[in-house]
């Protein structure tokens, strides 16, 4: 898709790390067209889908309280996927077109994590949110691992086009079984057994608001929001910069082919994946079976999910051409980052299970800061491609990795706070 002589200046690091496949893998098909876009333009295609991503998270978050979930998150990727199934239009018409399209994909995938927040605000019970939302939110890392050995497959044998024909279609494919099956509420749902849908309602009987108005200013004012805010930024530097830069890290810098490029990149989000599922069933045991406080737990496996992936990335950036070293390392810390998602990703429920979906919009407004910069800072930091060069990529994100986990680990709660309540907005009238 990309000109190689043209995205990325001459490779200094040739003569450290020598091409260690075997055999020269050469595309099967090659009539794909390529595209002469330099290094800091492939940073602002990467990050233009974040442009309109931050624009309807808090949108998103409110209108998933008011008229439920299944709806918006249905048809913000039906229209995601519509807009993938035309970008190699155009991609063909100009950059400019390409980077409207992505930001309008952008726009239908803003709603998708708070309309999910919102829903499970209605059905999940207390000590059973972190093995829920564990295997819910896993389905992201399980994507990535299909898609990106996926993708290379399609490129060698097909045509790169074909991977967003193939995914596009895909997404509307689930848009019709998404509306097809799922209710926002227990209450509405058409299967559900009597006895489960009374014992959901009872747990969470005690956590719901029933205002109407959403009380902003308490929100805005709560410091355990902020310091969720800080762990979700800081952890969303270091996954967006992977996310969109790890498959060039291993052709430019380790230099592995094609094939072996989605499949080694897929691994960390595999490792992930596991992850994500095993801490959420160790979350949950710990707070039901051991009497572990909630805010202990989102505490420990935040630290954990944070401060491990910032030690492990550093070291990659120190291993020189072992690629064994250097892709177990970025597994692991990618691995270890599985266990925000019982730590610091799922503490909005925590606090405000009424308005999780508006928490999260919030959080994740600030999140989508990193993938808008931290692409196009990468790719400005490594021109050359040199191995010192991605070793500074590595040292900002671990840096901002320990700080969010500080923070949080300072300032958050596992209470639900008095403003998210019914009782406060009677005592402040």
């Amino acid at each position: 898709m990309v000109e190689p002589n043209i995205s990325l200046a001459k490779n200094t690091t040739s003569n450290v790390c020598p091409e260690h496949s075997s055999t020269i893998n050469v595309p099967r098909n090659t009539t794909g067209e390529k595209y002469s876009w330099d290094a800091d333009t492939q940073g602002w295609i990467l990050g233009s889908f974040f442009y309109g991503y931050i624009i309807t998270q808090i949108p998103g978050g409110y209108i998933a309280s008011k008229i439920g979930g299944k709806l918006l998150l249905g048809f913000g990727i039906f229209g995601t996927s519509v807009f993938t199934l035309l970008t190699p239009l155009a991609a063909n018409l100009g950059v400019g077109y390409l980077i409207a399209v992505r930001a309008l994909e952008g726009l239908g995938e803003g709603v998708t994590f708070p309309a999910m927040h919102s829903m499970w605000s209605s059905w999940a019970p207390p000590l059973e949110r972190s093995k829920l939302l564990s295997i819910s939110y896993a389905g992201a890392q399980l994507g990535t691992v299909v898609s990106l050995p996926l993708s290379g497959l399609i490129c060698y044998y097909m045509n790169w086009v074909y991977v967003f024909y193939i995914f596009g279609a895909l997404g509307v494919l689930w848009f019709f079984f998404w509306m097809w099956l799922v209710s926002d509420t227990p209450e509405t749902h058409r299967s559900i057994s009597h006895a489960e849908r009374e014992y959901i309602l009872s747990s969470l009987k005690d956590q719901l608001s029933t205002q109407k108005s959403v009380p902003w200013r308490p929100i805005l004012e709560s410091l355990p929001l902020w310091a969720i805010v800080v762990a979700h930024f800081s952890y969303n530097w270091t996954f967006y910069t992977l996310l969109t830069l790890l498959p060039t890290y291993m052709k430019e810098i380790l230099r592995f082919d094609a094939q072996e490029n989605g499949f080694l990149s897929a691994l960390p989000y595999f490792g992930c994946w596991l992850c994500i599922i095993l801490s959420g069933q160790i979350a949950d045991y710990l707070r039901g079976k051991q009497n572990l406080s909630t805010v202990c737990v989102r505490k420990c496996f935040t630290l954990i999910g944070m401060i491990g992936p910032a030690v492990f990335l550093v070291a990659a950036g120190f291993i020189g051409c072992n690629y064994a070293l250097a892709v177990a390392f970025v597994t692991i810390s990618t691995t270890l980052g599985g266990f925000c998602t019982s730590g610091y990703s799922i503490n909005h429920l925590d606090i405000a299970p009424s308005y999780a979906g508006i928490l999260l919009g919030i959080t994740n407004s600030f999140a989508t800061i990193p993938g808008m910069v931290g692409p196009v800072i990468a790719k400005n930091l490594t021109h050359n491609n040199t191995v010192g060069e991605w070793q500074t990529v590595f040292y900002i994100a671990a840096s901002i990795n320990l700080f969010g986990a500080i923070f949080f680990a300072l300032f958050a709660s596992g209470e639900v706070q008095d403003w998210a309540v019914s009782g406060y907005h009677l005592h402040r009238n």
